[in-house]
């Protein structure tokens, strides 16, 4: 395991501390967490964006796809 060091606003170190305490974890704990969930959102977010700047993927129109769905039914 690597360690890594950032600097903080007291601001931010604050709501770190109150978000460690709560979850009665340390400031590690949470800001691994909060790394993690970013990089996941992150990946998902990148991999949205690279599918719509696809030129050979459709856009899908909601009114159309509205349209098709209930007319299943």
């Amino acid at each position: 395991m690597r360690q890594i060091f950032a600097r903080l606003p007291d601001e931010l170190v604050a709501a770190l501390d109150e978000a460690a305490t709560k979850l009665h974890g340390t400031r590690a704990d949470v800001i691994g967490q909060a790394v993690e969930y970013y990089l996941d959102d992150f990946e998902d977010i990148s991999r949205t964006v690279e599918v719509l700047h696809d030129p050979v993927d459709p856009i899908l129109d909601w009114e159309t796809a509205k349209h098709e769905l209930l007319r299943q039914h």
